[in-house]
């Protein structure tokens, strides 16, 4: 078994990057719009300033209380969207549930959707048209290809189908010509699916759900999950110490997918702004 290593992937994926941002005008901007107090986005958002600071973008973090109106947050997003430094704007999700997420994605300029959740950048990615991609589904393709592990003609399963994960991966996957079986809440004998894949991707929030006996000999296990256990550890949704004999390959978490997610809004910061370049 070889760990998928997120984290020094992330470095030499950022260390290419740096090499691309001294050749242009000025320092690329990143706004994050943040609405309420989710402690899990409070770490999210630190990381992403961590990776903008480090490659000296500008980074601008807009805090809304949790009781703010839609009017409002669509009121900022229209500020930055107007905004010619900045090039990649994100609402860090979860919101709150009075306000619509995709409403609120989708005022958002495709251009500088640096999540790939606008409706066109999702219709882009189904289309297989040029545009930019959720980083998560991203990460995960950048890191199988770093480790030379071949997509094409895999049978691959995803448990999980979120806009953020699930179906944007399902359409990459399917662009990379794997055969794609996409599983949540409602599939049946789930058990059918997972011993079937050869790259198996997991992203439901559940700690430890995936054991061996769920898993085929020499699998990809690719775990998405972070969750807190009651000892404050982080564990993924695939029990790491069971099925690390069985898999040929795995990530840990953490240290695995989520680095790969910065690493990919980097690099989509870079493309949204080359994007408009063209545009103009």
């Amino acid at each position: 078994m070889e760990l998928l290593d997120g984290k020094m992937v992330k470095k030499k994926v950022l260390e290419n990057l740096k090499k691309d941002l001294e050749n242009i005008e000025r320092p690329l901007g990143l706004a994050v719009i943040q609405i309420g107090e989710d402690e899990a986005s409070n770490v999210y958002v630190r990381q992403k300033e961590k990776m903008a600071s480090d490659l000296g973008m500008d980074f601008r973090h807009i805090r809304f209380p949790e009781e703010i109106k839609q009017d409002e947050v669509i009121k900022e997003i229209d500020k930055l969207n107007n905004d010619n430094k900045v090039d990649g704007i994100l609402v860090q999700m979860p919101i709150p549930n009075h306000l619509d997420s995709k409403v609120i994605q989708n005022r958002i300029d495709y251009l500088k959707d640096v999540d790939g959740l606008t409706d066109i950048n999702a219709g882009n990615l189904v289309h297989k048209k040029d545009g930019l991609i959720p980083c998560t589904p991203e990460g995960i393709i950048e890191l199988l290809k770093y480790y030379n592990i071949e997509i094409s003609g895999k049978n691959v399963t995803i448990i999980g189908r979120s806009d953020l994960v699930g179906k944007p991966l399902a359409s990459l996957m399917t662009n990379n010509d794997a055969t794609v079986t996409l599983c949540h809440s409602k599939t049946k004998n789930l058990n059918v699916f997972t011993k079937n894949a050869d790259i198996l991707v997991v992203a439901v929030g559940k700690a430890k759900l995936i054991k061996k006996s769920q898993i085929k000999d020499g699998a990809v296990i690719i775990d998405v999950g972070i969750n807190r256990q009651v000892d404050g550890k982080l564990c993924g949704d695939v029990d790491f110490d069971d099925v690390k004999e069985k898999a040929s390959y795995i990530t840990p978490v953490p240290g695995g997918v989520g680095q790969m997610t910065v690493a990919c809004l980097a690099k989509n910061t870079y493309k949204a702004y080359k994007l408009r370049k063209m545009k103009k």
